[in-house]
């Protein structure tokens, strides 16, 4: 396993570390036992990082995390969680200042730790910016001050609304997910201004929520056709070929130095083994090559989330 800097934290990270959204159960029923033994064998393995939030499976997530986390060292992994996004709907999001401090005290205890390495407001775009600014970010870095969080960030699926936060206050990080995979690479055209910024950039969905797999996309997603349509054909090529999407997309999310770390997922330990596996294979050029040619007319094509005004 390879490590990077976070940004100016001083964090070393691991280039593939572990999203544990699905510890909740967000694709499918998990079993309880299996998802503590994967995020066992994926620090065992070298993942250092992992990601988390109340929002995912309901708060559940993080407190199978906390069980995991129990019989593992904390000085073994570095621990993110999230604030602000508690639901499905609009009315579920809720940047306030009261509602973040007591957010974290909530997320602490259910993982069973004194403190998180980084506090992120979760999906932006569904809030007020100027919120997340003058409110948000102020009330997390009181926290800072308590040593309840070590650093502070954002995540978001516009590009614009990350940006628009890290140019108004200081951030140390921020979270992106489906723009730097095979089909998008939009966070890299950003790379120079969070660099600038002095902020770590974190990278999660590599395989685009489903649009880089076998499996397909789930009902729900809100790629256009277009965009499904031709990322399917990918996939079968690469079947064709005798070979995995799903490996080709995760090896190529590690392939900017500039990207510190990038976020996989699963509750099975089998396919978490798979991960790390692949992270550390030499990529095939020549179906690389393939394939982002079939990618390329819906290259960075993406979809609105949240409010209009922050796309």
């Amino acid at each position: 396993m390879q490590y990077r800097g976070l940004g100016q934290t001083g964090l070393k990270v691991s280039t593939l570390s572990f999203g544990a959204s699905s510890l909740g159960g967000v694709f499918h029923e998990v079993d309880e036992a299996e998802s503590i033994r994967a995020v066992h064998i994926s620090i065992e393995r070298g993942i250092n990082f992992i990601d988390v939030s109340p929002f995912y499976g309901l708060t559940k997530a993080e407190t199978v995390l906390g069980k995991a986390l129990k019989a593992i060292g904390r000085e073994k992994y570095i621990l993110a969680t999230k604030v602000g996004r508690y639901g499905q709907e609009m009315k579920d999001f809720d940047f306030s200042a009261g509602r973040v401090t007591a957010s974290v005290d909530e997320s602490l205890k259910r993982l069973g730790v004194e403190h998180v390495d980084l506090i992120q407001a979760h999906d932006i775009e569904f809030g007020s910016l100027d919120q997340v600014i003058g409110e948000t970010i102020p009330a997390l870095r009181k926290l800072q001050k308590a040593g309840k969080v070590r650093f502070v960030g954002v995540t978001g699926l516009p590009l614009a609304a990350l940006r628009t936060v890290v140019e108004a206050t200081p951030i140390d990080a921020i979270l992106s997910y489906c723009h730097f995979e095979l089909n998008d690479t939009a966070l890299a055209d950003l790379v120079p201004v969070f660099k600038k910024h002095r902020v770590g950039i974190i990278n999660a969905s590599p395989l685009g929520m489903g649009l880089l797999s076998n499996r397909g996309t789930p009902a729900w997603h809100p790629a256009p056709e277009a965009v499904k349509e031709i990322c399917a054909r990918a996939a079968t090529h690469c079947r064709a070929r005798g070979a995995s999407i799903e490996k080709l997309a995760v090896q190529y999310s590690l392939t900017n130095p500039d990207v510190a770390t990038t976020l996989v997922g699963s509750a099975d330990p089998k396919y978490m083994e798979q991960n790390i596996a692949c992270a550390e294979e030499p990529i095939d050029q020549a179906l690389l090559a393939e394939v982002l040619a079939i990618l390329k007319p819906i290259h960075n094509v993406t979809w609105p989330s949240g409010r209009g005004e922050n796309n």
